[in-house]
């Protein structure tokens, strides 16, 4: 580390940073320092001497407000990284204090949740009941970023490939399957190409999830339109579409034997290689994880 950076390292503080974060998020001086209740003119003193420490401009400058230039949109970036490590770090301490000996945030998308992670969180906790585990259900791409910025510990998703240089271990596998209603002409197949069902009207997930875009990949490779009619936001209301007849759907053939009692409906596997699944466990840093989620990270892979 430079003099300079040493030098801005300890000159940096904690609330210039989050009045920083206000300007952001307000798009104006003037509206952020009536949210934090303190004067226009400490937050503009603050935003100069940021200015000043990095060497460069980090608002646009106009009538109806402000805007991030490229050195304020990196710095936003990695400013709610701290504020979230640090938010982190007094929620973990705090329950220390009241006996919990870890906290774990995991973002995870729809199919491992439905699928996997209640018997296994549930063994987890059996073994660890004083560790605290925040999950929230996101789509896959969300999780990545989310990672990215520092808002959770673990993502759970498909391996989308492209993991932005995040790390990644295997965690489990699922097969998708088309829903068809009883009677439908594929119901009696043992398994299915997914271009056999492009002539039907389809009911799936929203357009950013990871089984829309391999769906949509898989319909353009076959040279026909995928049909997508009807989006909604969860496995079992893709079920409830289909049983009253607004199409067929794609979604893990595991998840569907979970909702069986949503109709009467058939589940034929894709015959397609990428109907087969990797489901990942995503972290910035496997081995700079907190104790408690490096122990969640080998309950689930079993390592």
């Amino acid at each position: 580390m430079t003099p300079h950076e040493r030098s801005f390292v300890r000159r940096l503080d904690l609330v210039s940073l989050q009045l920083f974060i206000a300007v952001c998020e307000t798009g104006s001086i003037g509206r952020a320092a009536e949210r934090e209740y303190i004067a226009a003119s400490a937050i503009s003193k603050r935003i100069a001497d940021l200015e000043e420490m990095l060497g460069a401009a980090l608002f646009y400058r106009h009538s109806k407000g402000v805007s991030l230039t490229p050195a304020g949109e990196s710095l936003q970036h990695h400013a709610r990284s701290v504020l979230h490590s640090l938010e982190k770090m007094q929620g973990e301490l705090s329950e220390y204090a009241a006996g919990v000996r870890g906290h774990i945030r995991v973002y995870a998308n729809i199919s491992a949740i439905v699928q996997f992670l209640p018997e296994d969180l549930g063994s987890f906790l059996e073994q660890h009941q004083q560790i605290k585990i925040d999950l929230q259900e996101h789509l896959s791409h969300a999780i990545l970023k989310a990672l990215e910025e520092g808002a959770t510990d673990i993502g759970i998703c498909a391996d989308l490939g492209d993991l932005r240089g995040l790390q990644s271990r295997h965690y489990r596998d699922d097969q998708l399957a088309v829903i068809v209603p009883q009677g439908h002409r594929l119901a009696g197949c043992e398994r299915v190409a997914f271009q056999d069902t492009l002539d039907d009207d389809q009911v799936g997930l929203p357009s950013d999830s990871a089984v829309v875009e391999s769906l949509r990949r898989a319909a353009a490779q076959a040279g026909k339109p995928l049909k997508l009619g009807i989006q909604v936001t969860s496995l079992d209301a893709v079920c409830r579409m289909i049983q009253n007849g607004l199409g067929i759907g794609v979604i893990p053939l595991r998840a569907f034997e979970f909702l069986k009692g949503v109709g009467a409906l058939t589940a034929i596997p894709l015959s397609d290689d990428w109907a087969h699944r990797r489901i990942v466990l995503v972290a910035r840093d496997f081995e700079a994880l907190p104790v408690s989620a490096r122990l969640l990270v080998e309950h689930l892979t079993g390592k």
